[in-house]
């Protein structure tokens, strides 16, 4: 028994003592009691004596949420995610862009010169600014033109300087001209823009060489550009040729290349001007002795917006290239000739460029300077294309761009500060412009009743010295046919001795070159009082009387629609545009003109029932004798 007290109080001595909290009784803790950490507590006693008294104050001590340090001031909080605003589409539509087209000069379409008869001391230099000479002053006096249009005021000055010289000079392979970019409506004068400069350069020529290309989109088009360059430099003894696959391909390499037979490095020509398309352009480039592009001026690309959209065969880097010098190797010259020996080593007269590439060694050794081309490109278009792709094929030299507006120029905003001209912005966002004196009118009807609103338009509102378009030849000759039956049936039932018969005219593709100019001349005359054609007519052909263009087919697009109506209200003459849509068309052409933020501009014109009413008899007598006519044929 004593042993095993013994041995408890061994084990007891052996237990290690209990852990005390020590109590702190410090005067900054006047409720010790309340302060869990300032009493001195045997925690297993305290549990032991106060079983039913609650939570312990160990366990109260550990149910206290620690507080974190407090800091002096708050910590800056980060800003809530936030997208930036979307780019507008002007800011979009300046963003890579040559800077040059961002600086074009707006030149308003009110702006006008007149051509001064005098040459006296009264006028600036005798030409009032035009910058011509007394020679064409007087020519275009001749022919009745007294003043100078928005575009020509700005870019025969520009083309003409007489302070600097050089610019009427035939070769210039240290110190090349600008190339010029224009951007004007149909019918702003662009064709005598750049019609007069060339006559005026080229007329001091001595010998006859190939000094000016005008490529444009249609024989019609060749044709009339022909007649006014003939007209204007008549006295001046330039020559002017044309190639458009209108004669054969033979017939016109005569009449463009003096010497075919000679292998001659300078290239031989009897024109000085020539007038072109593509097509033919690349027939002469490939397959015509003699044919070369070195001596070039002036390369004219009208209409500019549809060729670069054509390929034929890669025409326009095919014409560059050609205007260019080839390598030394391409230019090989046979037997020893004396290098100072003009005769001799030049007997059929390179250009400055390609006799430098041909003949380095006639350089001398100090002068490290490269010639280049004299070539000055001119680009005219109711749009500048602002695909870079396109842009860089042009290859433009230091180009100079000109904008032709419809009204006063007004600057808006686009971004950082920067303001833009409202024309340049539709010239870059690829919208077009209208002559101010063009009204414009929609009508929309039932497909069966389009031929009768027609005839209404003609015969009550009195349409007439008109162009109107179809969507395909065969609609041309259709709508003819039923126009002469209607006119018969008029004619007959009509008891004035005044009215005078309508004559009506189909002009197509599919007729032949000789009668298209016949029908044209007609037209012109006033013999036909309306010409009913499909679009090949809509680009760039000016006949002045012109002051009606009925779009008998919606247009398929915006551009389409700029070229038709663009027949009429030329040279600040008055004219209307009517397009019948067709019910079913109405919402696709409406979102079009929309699209282009013209839809303001066409007035919706309606027409009753009654107002068709007096026709509707003869009418219908016109499309039976239609049908019998077109039965006949099956």
């Amino acid at each position: 028994m004593k042993l095993d007290l013994e041995n408890q109080d061994s084990k007891e001595t052996l237990k290690p003592p209990k852990k005390k909290k020590r109590l702190d009784t410090a005067n900054n803790h006047p409720h010790p009691s309340r302060d869990p950490s300032s009493m001195l507590i045997d925690e297993e006693t305290s549990a032991q004596e106060n079983p039913s008294t609650g939570p312990s104050v160990v366990d109260v001590q550990r149910s206290i949420t620690p507080t974190l340090p407090t800091t002096q001031g708050t910590l800056p909080s980060f800003p809530l995610p936030a997208l930036p605003d979307a780019p507008s589409k002007t800011e979009l539509a300046l963003q890579g862009l040559d800077k040059a087209l961002i600086d074009a000069e707006i030149v308003s379409s009110s702006t006008v010169i007149p051509v001064p008869l005098s040459s006296g001391s009264e006028q600036e230099h005798g030409h009032g600014g035009t910058m011509l000479s007394a020679k064409m002053r007087k020519r275009l006096r001749d022919l009745g033109i007294v003043e100078l249009f928005a575009v020509q005021t700005k870019l025969l000055p520009f083309l003409l300087n007489e302070e600097d010289d050089k610019l009427r000079r035939l070769y210039l392979p240290f110190d090349p001209p600008r190339d010029v970019c224009v951007s004007a409506p149909t019918g702003s004068g662009k064709t005598l823009a750049y019609v007069i400069p060339i006559i005026e350069v080229l007329s001091q020529r001595v010998v006859t060489r190939l000094r000016a290309l005008i490529v444009l989109p249609t024989r019609d088009l060749v044709a009339q550009v022909r007649e006014t360059i003939e007209v204007l430099s008549k006295g001046t003894n330039l020559k002017v040729g044309t190639a458009t696959g209108q004669h054969s391909f033979s017939q016109e390499q005569a009449q463009l290349v003096q010497d075919q037979s000679s292998s001659l490095q300078g290239g031989s020509s009897r024109v000085d001007i020539l007038i072109c398309t593509p097509g033919r352009l690349m027939d002469h480039i490939v397959g015509t002795p003699n044919f070369s592009l070195q001596h070039l001026r002036f390369l004219v690309i009208d209409e500019a917006d549809r060729l670069l959209a054509q390929s034929f065969q890669d025409w326009l880097a095919r014409v560059l290239a050609a205007t260019r010098a080839p390598t030394t190797s391409g230019l090989a010259f046979e037997g020893a000739l004396d290098p100072w020996d003009f005769d001799t080593v030049v007997p059929d007269g390179l250009s400055p460029t390609f006799l430098q590439a041909a003949r380095p060694e006639m350089t001398p050794s100090f002068f490290l300077e490269q010639s280049v081309s004299s070539c000055q490109k001119l680009l005219f278009s109711a749009t500048l294309t602002r695909d870079p792709g396109k842009i860089s094929a042009l290859d433009l030299r230091n180009p100079k761009y000109f904008v032709v507006q419809g009204s006063d120029s007004k600057e808006v905003f686009v971004s950082d500060g920067q303001t833009s001209s409202v024309a340049l912005m539709d010239v870059v966002m690829e919208k077009f412009s209208m002559p101010a004196t063009l009204s414009e009118h929609m009508v929309v009807t039932d497909t069966s009743q389009k031929p009768l609103i027609f005839f209404h338009l003609v015969n009550t509102l009195k349409v007439t010295n008109a162009l109107v378009f179809t969507k395909s030849a065969e609609s041309t000759t259709r709508l003819v046919r039923l126009f002469e039956f209607f006119e018969d049936e008029l004619c007959r039932a009509s008891t004035s001795l005044d009215r005078t018969r309508l004559v009506v005219k189909a002009y197509s593709s599919d007729l032949p070159g000789a009668e298209r100019k016949l029908i044209l001349d007609q037209f012109k005359k006033q013999e036909i009082h309306i010409l009913v054609c499909s679009d090949l007519i809509s680009r760039g052909i000016d006949i002045s009387h012109v002051s009606h263009v009925v779009s008998y087919d919606v247009p398929v697009d915006m551009r389409k629609y700029v070229h038709r109506v663009g027949r009429t209200a030329r040279a600040g003459k008055v004219g209307d545009a009517w397009t019948l849509v067709e019910e079913q068309e109405a919402r696709y052409f409406k979102q079009m003109l929309r699209d282009a933020d013209h839809l303001d501009k066409v007035k919706r014109s309606r027409i009753s029932e009654k107002d068709l009413t007096p026709l509707v008899m003869h009418y219908e007598m016109a499309l039976t004798k239609l049908k019998d006519l077109y039965s006949r044929h099956v």
